[in-house]
């Protein structure tokens, strides 16, 4: 429902600035507004991208939980994305999303909404057989007396 608004509703604030804006400052200084945010905007994404890849490199590293610089990195991508879109509203957003205390607020305000059933990390998990619980599977190799090691057991030292 709420995707549905925004679809709507954006490319109305959209339309609605450019005519505001357009009819402040004229067609030509508006359109180079718009190309300039592009440049600067891609610019600045390339700077604070290149950040949030250094900060987790260094977590990983560092075997540190990655889980912030990658939604800093998220972030990123999307102020990118808003800041190539073609509009006033999208480029303030964009902006907005450039500053690292207001993606800190926005990553809290997601953690907030957000609730994590389960976080493993590592290879499969164990096979487990529900019907058998009491087996363990295992081999093993009879050792009787004739069968004791003779001389060192190659574990230690002569």
């Amino acid at each position: 429902m709420w995707l549905l608004v925004a679809f709507i509703a954006v490319p109305l604030i959209e339309i609605g600035l450019f005519i505001q804006v357009g009819g402040l400052i004229g067609l030509w200084p508006t359109l180079a507004i718009v190309l300039l945010t592009a440049i600067a905007g891609s610019w600045l994404v390339r700077m604070q991208g290149a950040l949030a890849l250094a900060e987790l490199r260094g977590s990983l590293n560092e075997l540190r939980d990655p889980t912030e610089p990658i939604a800093h990195g998220a972030l990123i991508l999307l102020a990118g994305a808003l800041l190539l879109t073609p509009g006033f509203f999208t480029d303030t957003m964009g902006i907005l999303l450039l500053i690292p205390p207001v993606r800190s607020a926005v990553l809290r305000y997601l953690a907030s909404r957000v609730r994590v059933e389960r976080f493993t990390v590592g290879g499969m998990p164990p096979r487990r057989e529900p019907w058998r619980r009491d087996v363990i599977d295992g081999e093993f190799h009879e050792v009787g007396p004739d069968d004791r090691p003779r001389g060192p057991s190659g574990w230690t030292r002569h």
